[in-house]
């Protein structure tokens, strides 16, 4: 997973962060202010600074924040003068929004704050509904308001357009300073503590971010409208609450806590996503009447509490359903803060020595942990001890009313023994003025040289907020009055203590934490820490934190030897050491060749007891014995054959199968068992496999990494793919690769492809694109962006079926959906009885199998559940406030708001589920991309001065150019955001630097001027699609583009699962590469992928074999030539579960024939000749 960050802010105001990929503590960028406090997120940070003011800190990224402003001109015709902008006094405005109420020229659009500018000027928008407008962007309408159209008929008596305009946000990695636009008498007084959440009330693209804060007066205040595209928010506006509050804390999702200034906590209730505010209050009591609340925070479903005798809390039984929880369980150790990160993990402030603790073994199951572990890091580069008063007053004095000093106890971890004896001890020498002894610090203090009176007053008539919720008065760093300058606020001066004073923690030693001795103040390696903010920092159960452990140094010696080797003297040693090594070798191979071998030919059997999905009705699973026998020939050659034993009618019988001519092993999508598919030719054709399944998922792994591993010794196919070879992904999310042959594009008998052999490669994607140069992505069904390493094998394949190196973790998210149905009934109204040929009334998303939320399982056995059930609201054609869409009868098209002639409604839900696996795959952060391409290399081409072109997609729509991808460096530096006017879906580069994309509306657009000079190119073209049709991806080869729709199926089947058409773009050439039209090739298609040769390969959605149907076929258009594009007809190759390919890296080209070179020299066209066998002359893939 991408590394994140842990935010802090210590004593003297500076903000720091903490990467989980790092161990050292680096200062945030910008460091003209000093804040008390911050609260983080995941994409930026929140806080209040010296001067009471809020300001927000936006992470860099490649993707820019864009917002389009938009306005709409309109216009009347008028018998004498045509089209004017005099309009009618009934009218709308001549220049107005899109509902015509509210006027909006051009010059009275305005930036909303400093921290925007604007991207570019006004332009007309000349897209209408995925087709390109006339001329001028016009669109014709009857009259004001009513449905307009792109054509100008004779009673198109209005005519509008619209005009655009992008701003972007340009304060990034800086504090932006939050404006207030409302009525300075209604402005919110000062601020004293800020909390950010919410953002998992909705998904994305939408992000609605949650930001509460607590006024000096103990007010309740919510930051409106904040979110990704609109970081800054837009106005405060009150929240009232039952008393005075000092702290607040917002978690994730729906949980808001807060502390009162009488000691309890308030729970808001009501919060969703109607409604972000909640709806009322209620009062939760402290864990003991003694101690009342002095600081909270919250999570997912976990509260945290520390009272003002420092003691830590946990509340119990927290969750949506009871934000309240039910009781209060003490926790062992004293802080002064705790704060709930993602994951609900938890950091701390420790009370005694100002130290960042983290709580270990925080997992879904033990959400308490087991212990507290202090956070060793030191800092990057720190800078003067000093702090100006403003800085000590907001995060010293915060905590009490006054700032007392004392040494620095940082704890070292449980596990570093030697960094406790590298600290200097009590004896060491230490600053003049040494902290006083915290045994006699409690209510002393000592009036120095310029302390008034009115100071003490000043300090005395601080708000309630600034006193109490803070902890008491602790020692502080030592320092003298030169150190420390003081402006205009004098504190008063901390009595002088012997050097050797020390005092161990307050943390209790069940713990078994050996802190260390109190020593002084060392700002490198012991700082003083005064707030913690976890909200965008990930830390999973099984990541590795360097956090813990002190960097010692090398010693004086060692540092003189690594200094006196240089890398080419270790580069000379290493030739030097293989060399002899290799000699040797062949000397002992000498020595020994006279001999003959003692054993000529070996036998190898492994048998297991499976179930076999028997080939004859009624089909079923039975009990059989299988055995592997594996044989090894003079030559060393290996070979094996399968046998599985079976009993029919008491009977015994066999079948086998030789491995030489299997051409796939496949693990099946199941719910109930661990299954695999064994294909050979001939079942290839009938798409009926050898369906295999064993008791538990280890013995299938086994079997499969054996199975493989026999298939390729059998093949003689080892190791890395080749720089051609063809990738593949199945539904499951496999991947799997296949050397091409050479005959495989041959004009004259090709290879046919059911007898292509595939095997699988390790990890988990749901898109993959190849390029001959080698550089392989890959896009995981959450989004993630994986680049190929070079290994081989991974998750189940391990020993021999693996490469040593090169293998790396790997995690897939995916969500699962199910379909809520309800029919309108006159009495009751909707219910969810519906009429006997109705769907059922819990489904999936065609309506054909049952599907509840007790009886839904994860896709398969590797995946488990990480979320609950939720409402998606993201579905196509929008929903209402509780995520229903109405319809006037199953199936029909759906959409978001209730008319008087729908009967049924129907809601959808979703629930994520979570795989871990491994395989040859590095992770590409921090963007989530929804589709990538990769330029094509033509045969023969020497590109190796340029860098590979690649383009890909954003799952927000935003299209992006990667920048220094190469053979030797195939992540590539850095994204190039190209500007686009709507969200994208689809994107493709061709061998000419053709880029193609499509809209999510189904329009298409070309690139202009793309080259290896300019990668970005200049602007993008509208390309009309197809009559009457959405496209959903684009595929360009070297000179051929082909396109799919979505047939118009949305409504039936989730996107990306149903066949629609297969396009060819006719007229495409070098001086006018937008072409001329679409021509259609082909129907049940669902996705395309043309080669560097201009081969085009398909999945097919359903494929009829001689014994049973296949959805999802890989299937490769014969007859492809310069003369011939679209090719003649299809061959059908592997299927049953396919549901991506890539044959953009294959550019071998067919050896030439003697009749094709006789009729070269004739000057005789040379056309396909007809293919006998599995070829087939038709207009599409099969469709049953």
């Amino acid at each position: 997973m991408p590394s994140s960050a842990l935010w802090a802010v210590d004593l003297f105001g500076r903000v720091y962060t903490l990467s989980t990929a790092g161990q050292y503590w680096e200062l945030c960028k910008d460091t003209q202010l000093e804040f008390k406090r911050v609260s983080a997120a995941t994409q930026g940070c929140w806080g209040i600074a010296c001067d009471n003011q809020v300001y927000v800190y936006v992470c860099a990224s490649d993707v820019p924040i864009r917002c389009q402003e938009e306005a709409y001109e309109n216009q009347r015709w008028n018998p004498v003068g045509g089209f004017c902008e005099k309009l009618l006094p009934s009218d709308r405005w001549p220049w107005s929004d899109v509902s015509g109420l509210q006027h909006r020229p051009l010059d009275g659009v305005a930036l909303p704050s400093p921290h925007w500018e604007w991207e570019s000027d006004w332009y007309v928008d000349e897209n209408f509904g995925g087709e390109p407008t006339e001329k001028g962007g016009w669109t014709y309408a009857m009259d004001f308001p009513a449905t307009y159209t792109r054509d100008k008929k004779w009673n198109s008596y209005v005519r509008r357009r619209r005009w655009i305009r992008y701003r972007r946000y340009k304060s990034r990695d800086t504090w932006a300073k939050i404006p207030s636009k409302d009525d300075p008498k209604q402005l919110p007084d000062p601020f004293n503590d800020l909390s950010v959440g919410g953002w998992e009330i909705t998904e994305e693209p939408v992000g609605h971010l949650s930001v509460w804060a607590v006024s000096l007066q103990g007010k309740v205040w919510y930051r409106e409208d904040v979110s990704h595209p609109n970081p800054e928010g837009s106005s405060w506006s009150h929240v009232d609450t039952p008393g005075e509050v000092v702290q607040i804390s917002c978690g994730p999702h729906d949980l808001l806590w807060v502390t009162l200034w009488e000691g309890q906590a308030l729970v808001r209730e009501g919060i969703n996503r109607n409604n972000p505010k909640g709806s009322s209050w209620c009062l939760v009591e402290p864990p003991t009447s003694e101690n009342s609340i002095m600081h909270i925070s919250v999570g997912v479903g976990v509260v945290w509490a520390v009272t003002k005798d420092r003691k830590v809390w946990f509340r119990r039984g927290v969750n949506s359903h009871n934000p309240r929880g039910t009781s209060w369980i003490e926790m062992v150790g004293e802080m002064t803060m705790v704060d709930v990160g993602l994951n609900d993990q938890v950091w701390g402030i420790g009370y005694e020595d100002w130290a960042v603790y983290f709580r270990q073994g925080i997992t879904p199951s033990e959400l308490s942990g087991k212990m507290w572990k202090a956070i060793v890091a030191s800092r990057v580069c720190d800078r003067s001890h000093s702090g100006s008063s403003s800085s000590l007053l907001s995060a010293g004095c915060f905590f009490g009313d006054e700032v007392r000093v004392s040494g620095d106890s940082c704890a070292p971890s449980d596990t570093d023994a030697s960094s406790e004896a590298e600290r200097p001890g009590p004896e060491q020498p230490v600053p003049a003025e040494s902290p006083e002894s915290p045994g006699n610090s409690k209510g002393s203090s000592a009036s120095g040289p310029g302390t008034t009176k009115t100071t003490e007053h000043a300090l005395e008539g601080a708000s309630p907020a600034d006193q109490t919720p803070g902890p008491e008065p602790r020692p502080g760093p030592a320092s003298t009055p030169a150190e420390l300058p003081w402006t205009s606020i004098d504190l008063k001066e901390p009595k002088k203590a012997p050097s050797h004073s020390a005092e161990t923690t307050g943390l209790s030693s069940l713990e078994m934490l050996p802190l260390g001795l109190e020593e002084p103040y060392c700002a490198d390696d012991h700082p003083l820490w005064v707030w913690v903010s976890g909200g965008g920092c990930a830390v999973e159960a099984h990541t590795v934190l360097k956090w813990f452990t002190a960097q010692s140094g090398l010693s004086s010696s060692m540092q003189t030897l690594s200094l006196s080797i240089t890398p080419a003297q270790t580069a000379a040693w290493r030739k030097q050491i293989f060399q002899q090594l290799t000699e040797r070798t062949k000397r002992e191979l000498e020595n020994f060749r006279h001999y003959e071998q003692a054993v000529e030919q070996s036998v190898w059997v492994k048998t297991g007891a499976l179930q076999w999905w028997c080939d004859w009705k009624p089909h079923k699973w039975v009990d059989v014995r299988m055995a592997l026998e594996q044989f090894t020939g003079h030559d060393g050659a290996r070979d094996s054959i399968l046998f599985i034993y079976y009993v029919v009618h008491e009977e015994k019988k066999y079948l086998h199968v030789f491995l030489n001519e299997v051409t796939t092993l496949v693990p099946v999508l199941n719910e109930d068992k661990h299954s695999f598919a064994l294909y050979t030719p001939e079942r290839t054709r009938q798409r009926w496999p050898v369906r295999l399944a064993t008791a538990t998922e280890q013995d299938m792994n086994d079997w499969l990494a054996l199975l493989n591993l026999s298939c390729c010794e059998s093949r003689r196919v080892l190791g890395r793919p080749s720089l051609q070879a063809i990738w593949s992904i199945t539904c499951k999310g496999d991947i799997f690769v296949s050397e091409p042959s050479a005959d495989l594009e041959a004009p004259e008998h090709p290879l046919p492809c059911d007898q292509m052999f595939w095997r699988q490669m390790g990890g988990h994607l749901r898109v993959v694109e190849a390029s001959s140069r080698g550089v392989v992505w890959g896009i995981g069904y959450d989004g993630t962006a994986w680049v190929y390493t070079g290994g081989y094998g991974g998750g189940c394949f391990q020993g021999l079926a693996s490469s040593t190196g090169n293998i790396y973790p790997q995690s897939d998210v995916k969500c699962v959906y199910i379909y809520e149905n309800q029919r309108w009934n006159p009495v009751t109204g909707y219910t969810s009885r519906g009429l006997p040929t109705d769907r059922y009334m819990w489904s999936d998303a065609t309506g054909l199998q049952e599907c509840t939320k007790a009886g839904t399982k994860p896709p398969s056995l590797q995946w488990s559940w990480v979320s609950d059930w939720s409402v998606d609201f993201s579905v196509p054609g929008g929903t209402d406030q509780e995520g229903w869409q109405y319809a006037s009868d199953f199936p029909s098209s759906y959409h978001g708001y209730k008319t008087m002639r729908d009967f049924v409604r129907r809601r959808c839900w979703a629930r994520k589920c979570k795989l871990v696996t491994s395989g040859p795959w590095l992770e590409v952060p921090p963007i989530a991309l929804r589709d990538v391409s990769i330029i094509p290399e033509s045969p023969g081409a020497d590109e190796s001065g340029h860098s590979i072109a690649l383009w890909a997609v954003s799952d927000k729509g935003d299209v992006l150019c990667r920048l220094g991808v190469s053979e030797l460096n195939p992540a590539g530096a850095s994204w190039l955001h190209v500007g686009t006017d709507q969200p994208f879906a689809s994107v493709s580069i061709g061998g000419c630097c053709q880029v193609w994309a499509v809209a999510r509306d189904g329009s298409a657009f070309y690139r202009g001027s793309v080259s290896p000079s300019k990668p970005a190119g200049d602007c993008w073209y509208h390309i009309p699609s197809p009559a009457k049709q959405r496209l959903k991806q684009v595929s360009v080869g070297q000179t051929s583009v082909y396109a799919v729709d979505d047939n118009g199926k949305l409504f039936l089947v989730p996107s990306g699962h149903q066949g629609g058409n297969l396009w060819y773009r006719q007229g495409v050439t070098p001086s006018y590469p937008q072409g001329s039209s679409w021509e259609h090739v082909s129907n049940n298609v669902r996705r395309v992928s043309v080669g560097p040769l201009d081969q085009v390969w398909v999945i097919a959605n359903k494929v009829q074999g001689s014994h049973s149907l296949s959805q999802g076929t890989v299937c490769h258009r014969t007859g492809v030539q310069p003369l011939e594009p679209k090719g003649q007809g299809w061959d059908y190759g592997i299927g049953g579960g396919w549901d991506h390919i890539s044959i953009r890296a294959n550019a071998t080209r067919a050896p030439r024939s003697a009749s094709q070179e006789t009729a070269g020299e004739q000057g005789l066209p040379s056309g396909p000749s007809s293919v006998a066998g599995a070829l087939q002359e038709a207009e599409g893939p099969v469709c049953c």
